[in-house]
């Protein structure tokens, strides 16, 4: 069980603790520890939600049976939620902030608050799984830096609105970009239920956008971190 419990959180930590070294100037742990929290607390209503939405679109217990079915459970079950609740969290964290006076910090605090989603939706693929190992090493690769890299685009956005421009686009590129890229992830991740062909396929091309995202969050990162260095 210990064994279970660390393969589920050591991804989270470890991206966890590179974006906090990244950080020119470091956040108080408290306040740190608070964003992670709040990503755990918003799992249950999370979970919830996508329940219900998944009745009303596919009925009880029901489930699409089409890969236009999956791609509408991919952004409207998953990725509108979870990102609409992680939004809502680090609003609720930044609001009245006295330390958010950076750039970066936008893109810390949405880490955590993702990576604390992140870390608890592992425990629940992982923990009590008959093959935790297969699992825990294929959401270690791609759902948590998935999740790592969702949260880097909406705190990267949040700042940017904040700090620089409060233009309309930069308002709803907070939602929208880290929306669409878990949208995606998804309905590329989820295609191999209706059409194995097509989803063999579609993994590889899930590599591949999961590779780009990566380096698109990384670009984010770095873009902040020189503009909190310069100041």
């Amino acid at each position: 069980m210990l064994k279970m419990y660390g393969a589920a959180l050591l991804p989270a930590i470890i991206l966890l603790v590179y974006i906090c070294r990244k950080d020119p100037h470091k956040e108080p742990t408290s306040a740190l520890i608070k964003a992670i929290l709040w990503g755990v607390v918003i799992c249950v209503p999370v979970a919830s939600i996508e329940m219900l939405i998944q009745t009303y679109l596919f009925g009880l217990g029901g489930a699409p049976s089409t890969l236009f079915g999956t791609t509408i459970e991919a952004f409207c079950v998953a990725a509108l939620p979870e990102e609409a609740a992680k939004l809502l969290a680090l609003w609720i964290v930044l609001r009245k902030n006295p330390y958010y006076d950076e750039h970066f910090d936008g893109i810390v605090y949405a880490v955590c608050i993702g990576l604390g989603f992140a870390a608890t939706e592992n425990i629940a693929y992982v923990v009590g799984s008959e093959n935790w190992q297969s699992i825990a090493l294929s959401r270690a690769f791609l759902a948590v830096p998935g999740h790592y890299a969702f949260a880097i685009l909406m705190g990267y956005y949040y700042s940017v609105y904040h700090f620089v421009n409060h233009s309309r686009r930069n308002a709803f590129m907070i939602f929208f970009a880290p929306f669409m890229a878990h949208g995606t992830y998804d309905a590329l991740a989820m295609s191999g239920q209706v059409d194995p062909v097509v989803g063999g396929i579609a993994f590889f091309v899930l590599l591949y956008f999961c590779l780009k995202l990566q380096r698109q969050a990384q670009r984010r990162v770095v873009e902040l971190v020189k503009q909190d260095g310069a100041n």
